[in-house]
């Protein structure tokens, strides 16, 4: 076998001759294919069906991985998208709403992408039960949205959580509580695959079990996932049996991603009479937003271009904010029935995304990866729609935290919007140093949420506290130095104030 070879793609561009090529890509799958039955001999008989059914989906993914050279687009090929390709929300709203617009809901699912753990914020379990605002985690704020809408239209509109073999059990337990409320909760789970060696290309897993120290050999293999999980748990089928045409997906920790009436009623009541299969939303680009997956016309179809399927010396022309103004805010509308009919004939086609991670004791491994968005291309009559930014809320980071539990926000049946006494449509930005970067860490460091209805930009770093009842307006930069610290008194305003035990920081 070829295992000393050291970097396949090196290997590959110095082998020349296709020929040879193709004599390793089958050593390499037919080494994989060992190594996967090897696996799935230790599987105990409840667990052979959904194993090899995942085992099965990442060979697949695999072989297309071998297949695949350098970048996937063409960058020649790739053209601004056709004007009516995408909407601007504004003229989708002002066609206003039918008078039946319950029967129109009636027909919605709402899905949530419910498979990441809030590790990045130095939580353990799942990100959806952090705490976001007075004690409602991202899960408790979706439950009341759907809620208030089946209350106000007397609908019966279902939450469905794709979760990941990492959140399912502490979201189960969690659903309990949910148990009276005005809503049905359905949950499936994403395809569990191996994490692959980078350099011999085998899995690292030896036996199905991704417990103790297996923990690190398994991975939840991106949302793009979804189609194939969401069809096998047989959920598709029952949800299309019951009448429902549309699902609503969005990701869990995106606050600003609510069930949307004119959206909805756009796809169900199309203008021209045709249906939409799949809808985007985007929204438009901020010099944050750069490396967002961007939507263009490519051999005459949509289809999202993320930064991973750029080649490097055009990289920066894909950041530019003036080429691609809009990114995909994840924020996806799609038919039911066409996911079945792609999903039986393969039919669904997503690039593969390779992510290289470094585990705990060193060792080097990619996870193959697919994007949810990606399979635009695959789906007829697709559309993106041009959102407002209120409708891109994510909170990825404790920066984000600060934002969505401050004055800025006011919550409502489960809904944030910015508040009416802010004078700028925009969020201030925020960057919290590493001492804030666990959530436990950041709420110790704050007695209460400051004032930011006016502020601009905050930058703090190091050892830093704030008192109760503080205010911060303009640009406000803390930095204590490395053994310094830095309280901020209650009831302290601060506004365009530099704040350091070391005045160079001025040149900032």
């Amino acid at each position: 076998s070829f295992i000393f070879i050291q970097d396949f793609s090196q290997a590959m561009s110095q082998a020349g001759s296709s020929q040879f090529q193709e004599v390793i890509r089958q050593e390499l799958e037919y080494s994989m294919k060992v190594e996967l039955d090897k696996i799935l001999a230790t599987a105990h008989s409840n667990e052979i069906e959904h194993t090899k059914k995942d085992l099965e989906g990442f060979k697949k993914l695999f072989h297309r991985f071998l297949q695949e050279k350098g970048p996937s687009v063409d960058w020649g090929k790739i053209q601004r998208p056709p004007e009516d390709s995408i909407q601007p929300y504004e003229k989708i709203k002002a066609r206003g709403l039918p008078d039946n617009i319950a029967s129109v809901l009636n027909k919605l699912v709402v899905v949530k992408l419910n498979g990441g753990l809030g590790t990045s914020m130095g939580c353990k379990g799942p990100k959806s039960l952090i705490g976001v605002r007075n004690e409602n985690t991202f899960l408790d704020l979706t439950v009341q949205q759907i809620e208030h809408l089946n209350k106000s239209y007397n609908t019966d509109v279902p939450l469905v959580l794709m979760n990941s073999f990492n959140t399912d059990d502490d979201t189960k337990k969690i659903l309990q509580k949910y148990s009276h409320s005005h809503v049905k909760i359905y949950t499936f789970n994403q395809s569990r695959y191996p994490r692959i060696n980078k350099e011999t290309l085998l899995p690292i897993a030896k036996d199905v079990s991704y417990s103790g120290e297996n923990t690190e050999c398994w991975y939840p293999p991106g949302h793009g996932d979804i189609y194939a999980s969401f069809y096998n748990s047989g959920l598709l089928d029952n949800l299309i049996a019951e009448g429902k045409e549309y699902i609503f997906v969005s990701n869990i920790d995106n606050l600003g991603a609510t069930v949307d009436l004119y959206i909805l009623n756009h796809l169900m009541n199309p203008p021209n009479g045709k249906r939409c299969e799949f809808v985007m939303e985007v929204t438009n680009k901020t010099r944050a937003d750069v490396k967002g997956g961007t939507l263009t016309q490519y051999e005459n179809k949509l289809r999202l271009v993320e930064i991973a399927q750029v080649p490097k010396a055009h990289v920066d022309e894909f950041k530019s904010v003036s080429k691609f103004k809009i990114f995909n805010t994840n924020n996806l509308w799609i038919a039911l029935s066409a996911i079945k009919r792609l999903q039986e004939k393969n039919a669904i086609d997503m690039e593969i995304i390779v992510n290289p991670k470094t585990l705990d004791g060193g060792l080097n491994v990619i996870q193959l990866e697919t994007a949810v968005g990606a399979a635009i291309k695959s789906f007829e009559n697709s559309l993106g729609i041009n959102v407002p930014r209120s409708r891109f809320l994510p909170v990825k980071t404790t920066s984000d935290l600060l934002l969505v539990m401050s004055n800025l926000y006011s919550l409502n049946a489960g809904s944030l919007t910015m508040s009416e006494k802010r004078e700028f449509p925009t969020v201030p930005l925020v960057k919290l140093g590493s001492s804030f970067t666990k959530v436990q860490d950041y709420l110790r460091r704050f007695e209460s949420i400051p004032d930011m209805l006016e502020l601009d930009h905050l930058t703090v770093s190091g050892d830093v506290t704030f008192g109760k009842n503080v205010s911060l307006k303009g640009t406000v930069i803390i930095i204590a130095n490395h053994g310094d610290r830095i309280d901020i008194p209650a009831g302290a305003l601060l506004e365009n104030k530099i704040v350091s035990g070391n005045l160079r920081i001025l040149d900032h």
